[in-house]
């Protein structure tokens, strides 16, 4: 089986979130099956290009724009194993940020364009075109727009990363750039406004729609997460469906990760107490190991809950021996929030706002619960991680998180870590208040952490589901072809 992934980040050529680590990870794992997977993504500023030895395999291709046209180059790596079609232009892709342009809408159409473009002429026919996200999402609009392309006849797949950013566009964005009647056409009872975004193209004109997690698949088919695109993601509710991501296990593996003071595996999970002394430690914090150490790692957004940890933690760190260490960047009001709740308890909290990927892994290996308490998470990697090192997720009980976590129950006795409902604050610290109870049974929570360290979460489990979904994908394109041959 042949694969075209469409991505405009990948690890590690360029990573932002999620989306880099799957197109990283998840073409490895198909290729470990048999498929031939080739990823193709924008040559952004940042690839470091002299350690890659790109090889140029076209040049000058022709991509009609705006009434005029835009030249492309393509150059093809090997990228630990997975083949990759990197895309150049100087106007759209030689940027310093992979997102954040005022013509994001722009940038990421014209990738879609120039890599139908480049198609032609390079020595590959895909039997599946996996679009990932919006910005990639354009790409089955063209598709379907153009019966005769040489892509045309190959299944369509689209995997939502994240509804809430859709790519939103507007008449005149439309009518600049021939996105016609046919493709912003929708089912009878939805709205027709609905089709002006790249996320909702995606999702009119994929055979196959995904997202990385069951629960929510199921979330945004409803208004409280559909991000208003819940009635349109309903009218093809028989073609959604979702897989849960994994997370690259040689990448992160306590037992030979060069980033954390002591290695250590489920079997020698007792040097993990190491890890925490060197955390505590970072952080300048009272080395203790009787005392429970949270951690976080993550973007700093309301969505991810972490308001809810500083007026969680507000209260609990008044009233019990536990510690909080957080790292990360994001919404200056949250940065603040967390900075005052280190101000008023200088000897329990350690807020660190940066982007540090090796103190990250030393959160993971050192701290004895990972907090994640997402108002909302399509798959979360966090968690996965957490459970790979031995830190026991806490999570709010919605997308992802749902998924892979089972709760330890009031008596622990089974589980991998503590969920709870309501995106509150009160709910957030009577779960950490349940992990307190459950952390001083040292045998009991030895095995909630071996539980969870002994799950697979690894792309090993998740790409034969993506081969089974690609086949579904496939068999509905011949269908279509058969019922309207072109």
């Amino acid at each position: 089986m042949k694969v075209l992934f469409a991505a405009v980040e990948m690890s590690p050529l360029a990573k932002v979130g999620g989306l880099g680590d799957v197109a990283g990870s998840l073409p490895r794992a198909l290729r470990a099956l048999g498929a031939d997977v080739r990823v193709a993504m924008p040559m952004h500023a940042g690839i470091e290009r002299e350690s890659l030895h790109p090889t140029r395999v076209l040049q000058g291709v022709r991509v009609p724009w705006a009434g005029s046209e835009q030249l492309v180059d393509v150059r093809q790596a090997d990228v630990r194993g997975v083949p990759v079609y990197l895309l150049e232009n100087g106007r759209f892709f030689d940027r310093p940020r992979v997102y954040g342009g005022d013509d994001d809408r722009e940038r990421f159409l014209f990738y879609c364009d120039a890599l139908l473009a480049a198609a032609p002429h390079l020595d590959f026919r895909p039997d599946v075109v996996h679009a990932q996200d919006w910005h990639a999402a354009l790409l089955l609009a063209r598709l379907a727009a153009a019966p005769r392309h040489p892509w045309s006849g190959g299944g369509r797949v689209f995997t939502i990363h994240n509804l809430a950013l859709r790519g939103d566009f507007d008449d005149r964005f439309a009518r600049d750039h021939d996105i016609d009647a046919a493709s912003l056409a929708v089912p009878g009872g939805v709205a027709p406004d609905l089709a002006f975004s790249a996320m909702a193209q995606g999702i009119l004109h994929a055979d196959r729609v995904n997202t990385v997690s069951q629960t929510y698949a199921a979330e945004i088919l409803t208004a409280a997460y559909g991000a208003g695109l819940d009635p349109l993601l309903r009218s093809r509710a028989d073609v959604v469906s979702g897989i849960v991501n994994g997370i690259d296990y040689e990448e992160f593996d306590p037992a030979t990760d060069p980033a954390i003071t002591r290695n250590y595996s489920v079997d020698t999970l007792e040097l993990r107490a190491d890890d925490k002394v060197t955390l505590q430690s970072e952080a300048g914090l009272p080395v203790s190991a009787q005392t429970m150490l949270c951690g976080v790692v993550t973007r700093l957004f309301a969505q991810k809950g972490i308001d809810l940890v500083a007026g969680a933690f507000d209260r609990l760190l008044a009233a019990h021996d536990v510690q909080l260490v957080v790292l990360g960047t994001g919404d200056a009001e949250v940065e603040d929030m967390l900075s005052r709740l280190q101000a008023a308890y200088p000897s329990k909290v350690n807020v660190w706002l940066e982007f540090n990927p090796a103190l990250g892994q030393r959160v993971y290996a050192g701290c004895d619960v990972f907090l994640m308490p997402s108002r909302y998470e399509p798959c979360g990697l966090g968690q996965l991680i957490s459970l790979r090192y031995g830190a026991v997720p806490l999570v709010r009980r919605t997308g992802g998180l749902a998924d892979t976590v089972q709760d330890a129950g009031p008596s622990p006795g089974s589980g991998t870590g503590f969920l709870f409902d309501d995106a509150s604050a009160p709910a957030l610290a009577g779960t950490v208040e349940r992990a307190l109870r459950a952390y001083v049974d040292h045998a009991a929570w030895r095995a909630i952490q071996q539980r969870g360290m002994r799950q697979d979460w690894s792309w090993r489990r998740a790409a034969p589901q993506y081969l089974a979904l690609y086949g579904l994908a496939i068999a509905d394109r011949r269908r279509v072809a058969e019922e309207w041959p072109a």
